[in-house]
């Protein structure tokens, strides 16, 4: 293979690893080597990958020592780096806000005085800061900064899954300031290099292949034809629902992909209009 055309993915370490190892495996381009090597063999030819520490994969993708990378949205935004968003992968998924001590605030808001402002987003905690006008100073934490209200700071900046942390600190949220996931960046040189584009593009597409699979289930049925207007708008489906005679011709089977999240209303609406034979299956890529 032509080293040149090779792409260079940036893996990070820790609990963000273990969600995408499950996704690479069910894309079929799964990690071949199971020890504790940092240089990673996928079963995808054109591209090598190595783990990286999350925040240091922004910094090589933006130098551009790494072509592509999954990285969280929080820390490209923090560094300011300039990067290409390829795919979210949805994974990991928080809200960076600002939060107070319940005792701080007046009808809800942070008073209108100078604040101490604590995070470990110097970035964009500061811009954050001035799009509010908010005035005060802001210092840097460097973990658990949820527990320095009130007496280390005024305000914090952090990011919460559920907000049950801030909740258990007795903190409020004020402002919710971004949401940020793991998501696939690349540096924008790199896409001006056709083989590598190729590679990249096609990786991208059997990764969003099974992210959209795992958000919807196979719907077969079958139905009297008669009542398949009734039925026709009731299936959320991708474009159309396949349709095709039985062999007795006095009905029709449907399928369909529908999202999982409608199953629950969906399979009782078919039911009630004379669906039988229901059948509910996993997909596991989608190629739109």
């Amino acid at each position: 293979m032509n080293t040149q055309s090779l792409v260079q993915l940036a893996l990070p370490k820790g609990r963000m690893f273990e969600k995408l190892k499950q996704l690479l495996g069910d894309a079929g381009c799964p990690i071949l080597n199971r020890d504790r090597d940092y240089r990673v063999q996928l079963a995808l030819d054109g591209v090598s990958a190595k783990l990286l520490k999350p925040q240091g994969i922004v910094e090589m993708l933006a130098a551009g020592r790494r072509d592509i990378g999954f990285a969280g949205a929080d820390w490209v935004a923090e560094l300011n780096a300039d990067l290409v968003p390829l795919l979210d992968t949805e994974l990991d998924t928080v809200e960076i806000v600002a939060a107070a001590p319940e005792s701080l605030l007046v009808d809800g808001q942070l008073p209108t005085r100078p604040l101490v402002v604590a995070s470990e987003y110097a970035q964009i905690t500061q811009r954050w800061m001035r799009d509010v006008n908010l005035e005060g100073r802001f210092v840097r934490s460097w973990g658990a900064t949820e527990v320095l209200p009130p007496e280390d700071a005024d305000c914090i900046v952090d990011n919460t899954a559920t907000g049950s942390t801030l909740r258990a600190n007795r903190l409020q949220i004020v402002d919710t300031i971004m949401t940020s996931s793991t998501r696939l960046y690349a540096n924008p040189k790199v896409l001006d290099d056709p083989p590598k584009r190729r590679l990249i593009d096609d990786f991208v597409m059997v990764l969003k292949a099974v992210l959209d699979a795992r958000k919807r289930v196979m719907l077969e049925f079958n139905l009297d034809a008669q009542r398949l207007e009734t039925v026709l708008p009731l299936l959320p489906a991708m474009r159309e629902p396949t349709i095709a005679r039985l062999q007795s011709d006095e009905g029709v089977a449907v399928r369909a992909a529908v999202p999982k999240a409608q199953l629950t209303t969906i399979l009782p609406a078919i039911k009630s209009v004379g669906g039988t034979d229901i059948v509910v299956s996993r997909i596991d890529q989608i190629v739109a």
